[in-house]
Formats: structure tokens, sequence, C-alpha cells
């Protein structure tokens, strides 16, 4: 078992990305956000991937990459999920850059690590790992069909398609995008349409695919995590500041046993989000027992939190003036993605060969 508490390296980086977040990132200036049309926040991405030198941070040094682990790039997930970061972290500098480094593949790695391009898996947000069905066909090296449901393509340079006997690059020009309405504006989904559009097979086969999601279902285990602490730490901030009856609400008793029940799931949940980035970012075998535990067990938690976070705020709690529904959308948003708790739990029990009920 490795240790799972965090190095002096790890919090550092914590200490970095937060002054970064709290600075350009308020959760003011992300409401604003989601009533634009922008994709996503420019400035924001090119601070947390240019300035900080995140989005590289699995990536070889010789690649144009830090040299860091998916330990690192966990915390960094857990900071974007505690600020709602409208940033394409996930999908680029995790799940298609996972693809990539899986893939063998070294001619879009530099310019992904520095943020230079964003790239994004062209599967449904949905997709659980180890159940991808391409609905791209591929001819001559060009590719036809259409992707529901993708997160950040409208936010792409470059679409990484499964698609026939392999993974493939296409320059996101090349495609037809449809935004679709999204219940978190903060990650945003897209429909994406190929009508003979050029293309360049990165990968054979769909190793390269279900590891991205692997790695990708492990990092969301983290932002999850980073959310369900937020929502904590607001809520208690608060009921310990408002009043009712002339002492703060947070003295009751029915809202401290809540809030205790809320810090003991967040607790374990800490603990299988560790376990599943320390097996990613060691190669472990258990990997994909890590992952179904932590997707089972975090998908939750976050919600959990998130909606004790809206009901503990009161009446304020579901006004668009406060942040609770931000949470509450990601929230939402991220128990479906990558697979449901359900799907994991049903993988998990496979895994360990429990049979059905």
């Amino acid at each position: 078992m490795s240790d799972l508490l965090y190095s002096e390296i790890e919090n550092d980086l914590r200490a970095g990305v937060r002054e970064l977040l709290d600075d350009k990132a308020p959760w003011t200036a992300v409401l604003a956000g989601t009533e634009k049309d922008e994709p996503f926040d420019a400035a924001l991405w090119k601070a947390v991937a240019g300035q900080l030198g995140c989005a590289g941070l699995p990536v070889p040094e010789d690649l144009g990459g830090a040299g860091a682990t998916w330990r690192e790039t966990s915390v960094v997930m857990e900071e974007l999920g505690r600020a709602v970061a409208p940033v394409p972290f996930l999908t680029s500098s995790v799940i298609a850059t996972a693809a990539l480094l899986a893939a063998g593949e070294r001619e879009l790695l530099g310019s992904l690590a520095s943020g230079e391009k964003i790239a994004v898996l062209a599967v449904p947000f949905a997709t659980p790992p180890g159940d991808v069905a391409p609905t791209v066909q591929v001819t001559d090296g060009a590719l036809t069909g259409e992707v529901a449901g993708v997160a950040d393509g409208l936010a792409a340079d470059v679409l990484l398609v499964p698609a026939g006997d392999g993974l493939y690059a296409v320059d996101a020009a090349e495609a037809v995008r449809t935004a679709v309405t999204s219940l978190d504006m903060t990650r945003r989904l897209a429909d994406i349409a190929f009508s003979g559009a050029p293309a360049r097979r990165v990968a054979e086969g769909g190793d390269a695919v279900r590891a991205a999601l692997l790695t990708g279902a492990a990092m969301l285990a983290s932002e999850q995590l980073g959310l369900a602490q937020r929502c904590l730490d607001d809520t208690v901030a608060y009921v310990k500041n408002r009043y009712q009856f002339g002492r703060p609400v947070g003295s009751y008793q029915g809202l401290k046993h809540r809030l205790a029940d809320l810090w003991t799931s967040i607790t374990q949940a800490r603990a299988v989000a560790r376990y599943a980035a320390s097996c990613a970012a060691s190669g472990d075998a258990d990997l994909p027992v890590a992952v179904a535990v932590a997707q089972a067990h975090c998908s939750a938690v976050a919600l959990k939190a998130a909606e004790e976070g809206v009901q503990m705020h009161g009446g304020i709690g579901f006004t668009w003036e406060n942040s609770s529904h931000l949470f509450l959308k990601r929230a939402k948003a991220d128990a479906i993605a990558l697979g449901t708790a359900d799907r994991h739990r049903a993988a998990l029990a496979a895994l360990v060969d429990l049979p059905p009920a």
C-alpha cells in the first residue's frame, strides 16, 4: 500500500493553485461566465496551464511536460473542483493526455502540455471506462459519423476520435460542433459531426481510449472530493455565523449530526480518491478496482455535500446570487460523467467475481 498522505510538494502545489483560483476565479466570476457564450474561461486556462504549468504535469520532461505523476495532477483536480473552475483541464490535460501517453504519441503532447492546444476525446461524457462503442466510421483516412454530448467539445483545437480500428486525431475545424444545453454551464457539452474529415491515426485498437477513461475517472474522483470539501467548508462557515432565535443555527443538534456525517463521508472519499490517484500514478494493476470504488463512493458524497449545502443555507441557498447552485450542478453532472455510481458498482462486482444478486 502506497502512502496516501499529501507530500510537501503536493501541498505546495495545492497552495499555488488555490491562490491563483481565489484571485482569478471567485465564484462570482464563475457565475458571470456561465451567462456568456464562451465555452470556457480562456484567461483562467492560460494562467492554470501556462503560468502554473499544470497542463503538463503528467507529461515527461523530454516532451515538454513537468515529469510529475497523476498524484500531483489529482491535487490540481481537487482545487479545480473546489472552485468549479470553467477550464478544460479534465478533458484535455487528463483524458486526452492519458490517451496520447498510452498511445505513445509524441507530436501532440508538447502542445497540450504547454496549454497551447486543447484536445478532447470525442466520446459522450457519460461513457464509463471499458464501454466505448464508436459511432464514427473511417474510410481512406476520413471520418464520418456523429458523437453526442462531448464535454468541452466547443473548446477543442484537436479531437481524438475512436473510429474503426483505432484512435484518430482530427483538426476540430473539420467537424461541425453544435452546443448542447448543459446542466453544468462551467463544463459545456457539444454534439460533434464528421463528414469526410481528414484524420491521422494515433493508436491502434481501443487500449488507449480505455486507459484514458480509466485515468479520467480516477481524476474525476479527486474533483468530486474537492467539490464536496468546499461545500462542507462553506456550509460550516455559514451555519456558524447565521443566527436564529438568538443563537447560531449551527449550534442545533440536528445540523451538527448532519455535518458530522458529511465530514465522515468526505474523509472516506479522500481515502478512496487518493488511492485511485496513487494507482494511476504507479500503474498499479489494482487501478480498475480502485477507480470503481472511488467513483461509486465519491459521486454520491459530492452530490450529498452539494445538496446539504443548498438546504443548510436556507432560503438564500436556493437563489442565483448564492454559490450553492454552481456546486450542485457540477455535482449532478459529475455523477453521470464517465459512468454512474451504479455502473461502477456493477463493474466492481465483475472485477472481484461477485455474482449478481
